[in-house]
């Protein structure tokens, strides 16, 4: 599977006028269509080691606001990036990735698939290394900073107390509204995000808040219908959790059904995001 095709371009700093920029934009090499970045675009970034909340929110907020006609930019990593990107896409939306290699040298080779199918879909895969540039580590600090350049807002998902995601809310901060979504206060996933909270950017709790940080307050935006449990179950489970923290032994005697098929519905539930494990044999519901 090959890198889709690649020219290099002058004109993106054009596109983004009049902002300032911490970094250059010149010189990027650029796959695909640039007439996105003429939209009010929204950098949704986060952690590779993403969980099935953090996931569910990226797509879900990418998800609608590129279906409210606004461009999504990311970094094409795995994780919260990639989420993003796929929610935009899957509303039929536009999305452009910043690669922190060159074209040539695609990293990580796992998204290449998602690089096509973003150029195809009227997005870019955009790269500020030449073509044959390997992924050094350092690059993605530049990238970061290009994926900020580009946005209007920037809005972290999940990102753990070191990350690359706050290097890149770290790009955009008194330039852009920073955003970032909260998590559990003990989970090491969401320290990055609560810390940003705690300095002053933005609570995100959907595509919404997104937009009334832009000053957009007649965007038609609905919230999302949340889909209905996949076991059946779950509705009783999730009566008991909403409640409070349940072990597994509750859990049985409220269901009456036995302990695997309760752990089965449970294991459903979690990769949903909507519920979380507290412990050993010990569950709770968001």
């Amino acid at each position: 599977m090959e890198a889709p095709r690649f020219v290099l371009r002058a004109d993106i700093a054009a596109l983004r006028e009049p902002r300032e920029f911490a970094c250059r934009l010149e010189g990027l090499w650029c796959s695909g269509h640039l007439e996105g970045l003429r939209r009010t675009s929204v950098a949704v970034v986060g952690t590779r080691a993403a969980t099935p909340y953090g996931r569910r929110l990226a797509h879900a907020i990418a998800h609608d606001l590129a279906g409210a006609g606004y461009c999504i930019v990311s970094g094409l990593a795995l994780g919260i990036d990639a989420c993003a990107h796929e929610g935009a896409l899957d509303a039929g939306g536009v999305t452009v990735g910043v690669i922190g290699s060159g074209h040539e040298r695609f990293f990580p080779r796992r998204n290449l698939a998602l690089a096509q199918r973003i150029v195809a879909h009227a997005g870019a895969v955009l790269s500020p290394f030449s073509p044959q540039e390997r992924a050094y580590p350092a690059n993605f600090l530049q990238r970061n900073g290009i994926v900020a350049a580009l946005a209007d807002a920037v809005v972290v998902v999940e990102a753990p107390a070191r990350s690359g995601a706050l290097n890149t809310a770290g790009w955009a901060a008194g330039r852009i509204p920073v955003l970032a979504v909260p998590g559990d206060v003990d989970r090491s996933h969401s320290a990055g995000c609560l810390a940003l909270i705690r300095d002053g950017a933005t609570l995100a709790r959907g595509a919404a808040d997104v937009l009334e940080a832009l000053g957009v307050t007649d965007a038609p935006l609905l919230a999302p219908a949340r889909a209905a449990p996949r076991d059946p179950l779950s509705p009783s489970s999730l009566a008991c959790l909403e409640r409070g923290e349940c072990d597994l032994d509750e859990l049985v005697s409220v269901t009456n059904a036995p302990a695997s098929a309760v752990l089965a519905s449970l294991a459903l539930l979690e990769i949903d995001g909507r519920i979380d494990m507290r412990g050993p044999s010990r569950y709770a519901g968001r």
